[in-house]
């Protein structure tokens, strides 16, 4: 078995065109260090709905260039035998460890199979990269990026040539290309031949974000920005500056790329710590809002002043903002009679944004989790999913934008701030209009994968009859498909009493925790009684979360 193992890493070691890794594996042979062979040759990334995503490092289960030159292979193979030979592939990246080593592999790659490939011109954030391809009639897009995950990460998300991510089939089909990839010494590497983009595409890209906003709206919101040590910056003061709004204030630690994130544990606006030097700065200069882009800035999310919070300021839930852009859009004259006119969110969010559609007579869609399934909404204007992603202008970025949501939020706030009021204040409207949707997620992060299987496995076998109190009315398994969603892995609770509630569980296709998303709507009769409501709002998805976790074992 050891021995097996060193001539698998020898093979591979002999094909590796990287001298990093190359060292890396060399050492681990060397050292005779079995058991961390055996976790890097113990199988291959799969290529799936998420691209490839894992850690960096030398082995067919993680990140590097030979699985990177595979998938490229792969793809470049799936793309001419779907009829696309000689079309057009864009690559973007983003600026961390080895991002734009992957990318020039890919272009390479496709270079060599007889396809035409642009690179972006320098790390940039992945809507640019989802709008270029519209843009330039691209049969594919892909976007070198781990987005939010830790330092030692590296992805590779692909898009077709409609501008979203891909889904089954199109993921089967590719991961079979790649299956039958053999040696990539074969596999012709020219060293130039691609196209390396200007600024066109960039700017294209920042003529559209000013699109989004309405003309003569106000602009006097002030905002701290930080881009969290990603590659957001630089376009959102663009961004900012086209449209007329006051130069956000940065937060000088985070605002330049860094892939080694030093500021932050994990650079995911979600996680603890990682707003605390915005907050910092918001209580040193008195903004009226602080945003924060993640990495690769395909999300937004958005803080808000609050004397009750600790430190003054708090974070708004992706399903708040994801609401507020819908009402926003609303009273900017979205309305049933424009051709695209329906929004659209995933399972695990919110249903306040169907109670807002429906009150305005627009179409309204639930999909599964990802901007892969909400992209494809038919007539979509508007989608947006609780994980701080918004698409706000899907005809030119099919996917999540956390450049031009931040700005339609800026527009919000501006307005609100002229009549004297607040994010806050619009909130609670839409609570006394369409009840209290409070929303809170029971979230576990494990070192052993059977973790995560094994609380699946109790829930199919012995589904909870009540959470909180209020009694389960249906239990869904949803691997097995319904009428609207094709199967994914997960289960959906309706659960009925005093009040209405709703309970997702799914394991994270994109980080070993397993995520249970809980929601209740609690009625209120007016502004009066909305203190009362969100008290006992949390009070019950409290009890909801403690249950949960026993009937799971978690």
């Amino acid at each position: 078995m050891a021995q097996d193992l060193i001539a698998q890493a020898r093979a591979w070691l002999a094909e590796d065109p990287d001298a990093e890794t190359r060292e890396e594996l060399a050492r681990i042979i060397e050292a005779g260090d079995t058991a961390e062979l055996g976790a890097r040759f113990a199988g291959t990334l799969q290529f799936g709905t998420a691209g490839l995503r894992g850690e960096l490092g030398a082995g067919p289960m993680r990140m590097n260039r030979v699985v990177v030159v595979r998938a490229a292979a792969g793809l470049a193979a799936y793309l001419k035998a779907q009829g696309h030979a000689g079309g057009l592939v864009v690559i973007g990246y983003d600026a961390r460890h080895k991002s734009a080593d992957f990318a020039r592999d890919t272009a390479a790659v496709m270079t060599g199979a007889g396809l035409r490939a642009a690179l972006l011109p320098r790390p940039l954030p992945t809507p640019v990269l989802a709008f270029a391809i519209r843009h330039l009639g691209a049969v594919a897009g892909v976007e070198v990026t781990a987005s939010h995950n830790p330092p030692r990460d590296n992805g590779y998300k692909v898009y077709l040539g409609d501008g979203s991510q891909i889904v089954p089939p199109a993921d089967a089909g590719i991961a079979a290309e790649i299956e039958a990839v053999g040696s990539i010494q074969a596999l012709p590497r020219p060293e130039s031949g691609w196209e390396t983009l200007g600024d066109e595409v960039l700017e294209a890209y920042l003529e559209r974000t000013d699109a989004v906003l309405s003309p003569h709206s106000p602009r006097t919101a002030r905002v701290v920005h930080t881009a969290l040590h990603g590659v957001g910056k630089d376009v959102v003061l663009a961004a900012w500056a086209r449209a007329g709004f006051p130069a956000p204030v940065l937060v000088a630690e985070q605002a330049e790329p860094d892939p080694d994130f030093p500021t932050v544990a994990f650079p995911n606006p979600e996680e603890p710590g990682a707003m605390d030097l915005a907050f910092a700065k918001a209580r040193e200069v008195g903004p009226d809002l602080v945003v924060a882009n993640d990495p690769d800035a395909d999300r937004c999310a958005v803080a808000v002043p609050d004397d009750a919070a600790d430190g003054g300021w708090r974070m708004l839930r992706g399903d708040e903002v994801g609401a507020l852009l819908g009402a926003h859009l609303v009273h900017k004259g979205v309305s049933a009679k424009d051709a695209s006119s329906t929004f659209a969110t995933s399972i695990v969010s919110s249903s306040l944004l169907g109670r807002i559609a429906a009150a305005a007579g627009l179409g309204y869609e639930e999909t599964l989790t990802g901007f892969k399934w909400i992209s494809r909404a038919e007539g979509l204007r508007y989608g947006y999913e609780e994980a701080l992603g918004y698409c706000v202008d899907p005809d030119g970025v099919r996917d999540k934008d956390g450049i031009t949501a931040a700005l339609l939020v800026a527009e919000l706030a501006s307005e609100l701030k002229d009549r004297g009021r607040t994010l806050t204040d619009l909130l609670d409207d839409l609570a006394v209009a369409h009840g209290l949707h409070a929303t809170d997620q029971l979230s576990v992060r494990v070192e052993d994968l059977d973790v995560i299987a094994e609380a699946m496995r109790r829930l199919r076998e012995k589904p909870p009859a009540a959470l909180a109190g209020l009694r389960v009315v249906s239990a869904e398994d949803l691997s097995k498909g319904t009428e609207a969603l094709p199967p994914t892995d997960g289960l959906r609770y309706h659960l009925q009493g005093e009040y209405d509630a709703r309970v997702i569980v799914r394991p994270s296709g994109t980080e070993p925790k397993l995520k249970c998303y809980l929601e209740v709507v609690v009625p209120v009769g007016g502004p009066s009684e909305l203190s009362a409501a969100r008290a006992r709002a949390a009070e019950v998805l409290a009890a909801v979360k403690r249950d949960l976790a026993e009937a799971a074992g978690i």
